[in-house]
């Protein structure tokens, strides 16, 4: 009987490599639908996918799980497969490989395994918890693997977790139901190793997944559960632990972060060039020539009158405290603006930040001059990671080179469409009650409150 296969790809920000993913999908010859489900990238994903063959949806809600269940529900193949996006070297013949023991009836759901460096989260979580609650699952060698494929009529009866604990939920509900379970050696892959600050809530996806699936189990006992338990709060120590000795820094924009409103809007408030700002805001896209003509409307105001300004502006309540505790933490505190450096500087020493950058407004005989450098910092360059002239990204890099800290190492906090690059390549971007959807999109958390303190639930 013809089975109607349907591949489905999750995606975000896969840019690089989705284009080849897609091209090495039409080569098997029972494929006849690819659905793109993206998590709202904001690179040109979307586009690469469609140009190459795909059809392409946006995911309902962030989460791999939750973007694997919405290609679900749009696909119409009595086959599906889960594919990854991020691998740039998928052998000949993978998907057939997936496929057939399902064509050929031989099962009812095939499990991936492939040759790669060892998943941490794997080895360290999945399989000792399934060792004591589900032993006979540690026959498959990758029981997180997200490559897979399914009968619809079997899937049609596994829940599909929002977040990383999806792979593992589907194959323990597989076995639940009686499915026939084969495990497929694709060869050998590369994909992205997770960051460390994925580490820690991928393991508490996958060990939710477990346990609410052990909890239906009759056989596991109370004491079964907490052993399991009493293994996860150690290992979440652990983890915590190996993290403590990593050279980390965190990043904090100033204007309506760290500050209770923005530098330049107080101060046009102040001395009255409101309709000025307005008009240079309205009539100018370049950020460069923004910074130059802005600096102008500052011309005579001497260092007292706009350090005032700063001073009317109220910080956040708690970011003395939390940058204490970041501190203690062993984190490097500083502050990037596109504001003016001496205002920058003033709020360094009122938190205790260890270094700002900022661009440097010119005095003389602490009159400014209306004259403003911007930092080299913020350019272009051949290793920039954005398309941008200037962009705090490239503050970023500079600093990873100099106090060397890797950018998955890296926290940056911010809030304006200025931020987003900055947010995007952080090795955790926090949007900070931000109203620009970009900035939320792109952000791994979100803080809508005004005050720090969620910070140092993700800071360890």
């Amino acid at each position: 009987m013809f089975m109607k296969t349907s591949v489905i790809i999750p995606t975000l920000n896969e840019e690089p490599t989705i284009g080849n993913v897609i091209n090495a999908v039409r080569k098997c010859r029972f494929v006849e639908e690819i659905i793109v489900v993206d998590d709202h990238s904001i690179d040109n994903t979307r586009t690469i996918a469609q140009k190459a063959g795909a059809s392409v949806i946006l995911s309902t809600k962030l989460g791999k799980g939750a973007s694997m269940r919405d290609g679900y529900l749009v696909s119409s193949g009595d086959i599906i497969a889960y594919i990854d996006a991020d691998i740039p070297n998928y052998e000949e013949q993978f998907l057939e490989k997936m496929l057939l023991p399902i064509i050929n009836n031989e099962a009812d759901f095939v499990k991936s395994t492939f040759k790669r460096q060892a998943g941490r989260v794997t080895e360290l979580v999945a399989k000792p918890l399934l060792g004591i609650l589900f032993p006979d699952v540690l026959q498959f060698s990758q029981p997180l693997s997200g490559m897979i494929a399914g009968k619809r009529e079997f899937l049609d009866k596994v829940t599909f977790e929002d977040d990383y604990g999806v792979d593992v939920g589907i194959l323990l509900d597989m076995v639940k139901i009686g499915a026939r379970i084969k495990e497929v050696d694709i060869g050998s892959i590369e994909n992205k190793m997770k960051d460390w600050q994925q580490l820690s809530p991928m393991a508490n996806d996958v060990s939710r997944a477990i346990l609410k699936r052990a909890q239906f189990v009759s056989e596991y006992s109370l004491s079964t559960l907490q052993t399991a338990n009493i293994i996860l709060d150690q290992m979440e120590r652990a983890f915590k632990d190996s993290l403590k000795n990593l050279k980390k820094m965190i990043i904090f924009d100033m204007d309506n972060t760290i500050l209770q409103g923005r530098y330049i809007y107080e101060a046009a408030e102040k001395f009255q060039f409101q309709q000025e700002l307005i008009d240079i805001l309205s009539n100018n896209e370049n950020s460069f020539l923004i910074t130059k003509l802005i600096a102008r409307l500052l011309k005579g105001l001497n260092y007292a009158q706009l350090l005032t300004v700063v001073d009317g502006i109220p910080l956040v309540d708690d970011t003395i405290d939390v940058v204490k505790d970041l501190k203690k933490r062993g984190y490097i505190v500083g502050i990037v603006s596109d504001s003016y450096k001496f205002a920058v500087d003033h709020i360094m020493q009122k938190i205790n930040a260890d270094f700002t950058i900022a661009n440097e407004l010119e005095f003389s005989n602490s009159i400014a001059t209306g004259e403003v450098k911007v930092l080299s910092y913020f350019a272009k360059t051949k290793n920039s990671l954005c398309s941008h002239n200037f962009c705090k990204s490239n503050v970023m890099l500079y600093l990873s080179n100099k106090y060397k800290i890797p950018l998955k190492n890296m926290i940056a906090v911010g809030d304006s469409e200025y931020d987003i690059c900055m947010i995007k390549e952080a090795g955790i971007g926090v949007a900070f009650c931000s109203e620009n959807k970009f900035v939320n999109i792109v952000a791994d958390k979100i803080i809508t409150e005004k005050s720090f303190a969620p910070i140092l639930e993700f800071a360890i």
